[in-house]
C-alpha cells in the first residue's frame, strides 16, 4: 500500500529543517530510500540542498546534474550510476560514498572529502578537485612533462582504450602506468579514470580543472603538450 509521507530534510550543521518533501512510500521502504526520494523531490521542486544532511541516502541513478550540493553530507550515500555532472559539491562530505559508474564530469569537488569513496568507473573528466581530500594516491614528479614525453612517442597514445599494450595507453592509462605498482593497485581498486584523476591531483595539487579522458588523440596530446610546457616554465 502506497501512502504520502512528509519527510524532513535537515541541515547538517544546525539540524534545522531545510525543506519538507512529500513522497510516496510503502511499508518496506528503508530510511535511506525515503531520504533519497526526498532529495529527488527537493531537486525537482528547487529546494535548497546545500549543506543538507543526506548521509546514507539511496540515490542510485539519480539525476542531480547541476545541483548545488555544496557542503552537503553525502557520507556513505549510495550514488551508483548517478548523474552529478556540473554539480557543485565543493566542501561536501563524500567519505565512504559509493559512486561507481557515476558521472562527475565538470563538477566542483574542491575541498570535498572523498576518503574511502568508491569511484570505480566514475567519470571525473573536467572536474575541479583542488583541495579535495584524496589521500593515498601516488605522486609522479613533473607529471605533465612525464606524461607528455611518454604519450608523444610514435604509436604510444590511443584514446579509445585505457590500455592497448605495455607501450600504448590512453592519457589516463599513461598516468596509471607511470605511477608504477602503486598506480596499478589504485586502478584495480577504483578504476582507470578515477585513479588517474587522483594521481594527477596528488602530483599537481594546483591542477584546477581536470583534463578529459574521453577526447580524441590530437586534442589530448595538444593539452598534454601545453601543460608540460607550463610546468617546465615554472622550474
Amino acid at each position: 500500500m502506497t501512502t504520502i509521507e512528509k519527510f524532513e530534510v535537515r541541515n547538517r550543521w544546525t539540524n534545522a529543517v531545510q525543506f519538507t518533501a512529500e513522497i510516496s512510500v510503502t511499508p518496506e521502504m528503508t530510511p535511506s530510500i525515503k531520504l533519497g526520494l526526498a532529495v529527488k523531490w527537493g531537486r525537482r521542486s528547487g529546494s535548497d540542498l546545500s549543506g543538507a544532511n543526506l548521509s546514507g541516502a539511496d540515490l542510485r541513478g539519480a539525476d542531480l546534474s547541476g545541483s548545488d550540493l555544496s557542503g552537503a553530507d553525502l557520507s556513505g550515500a549510495y550514488l551508483r550510476g548517478s548523474d552529478l555532472s556540473g554539480a557543485n559539491l565543493s566542501g561536501a562530505d563524500l567519505s565512504g560514498a559509493y559512486l561507481s559508474g557515476s558521472d562527475l564530469s565538470g563538477s566542483d569537488l574542491s575541498g570535498a572529502d572523498l576518503r574511502g569513496a568508491y569511484l570505480r568507473d566514475s567519470d571525473l573528466s573536467g572536474a575541479y578537485l583542488s583541495g579535495a581530500d584524496l589521500r593515498g594516491a601516488p605522486i609522479i614528479p613533473n607529471i605533465h612533462q612525464r606524461v607528455y614525453e611518454a604519450a608523444s612517442q610514435p604509436g604510444a597514445l590511443n584514446m579509445r582504450d585505457w590500455h592497448t599494450c605495455d607501450t600504448t595507453h590512453c592519457r589516463a592509462g599513461w598516468v596509471v602506468a607511470l605511477a608504477g605498482e602503486e598506480g596499478k593497485a589504485l586502478e584495480e581498486r577504483i578504476g582507470t579514470s578515477a585513479a588517474a584523476s587522483l594521481i594527477y591531483l596528488a602530483s599537481d595539487p594546483a591542477i584546477g580543472k581536470f583534463p578529459s579522458f574521453y577526447c580524441d588523440d590530437a586534442t589530448a596530446l595538444a593539452d598534454m603538450k601545453l601543460r608540460a610546457e607550463q610546468e617546465a616554465a615554472k622550474c
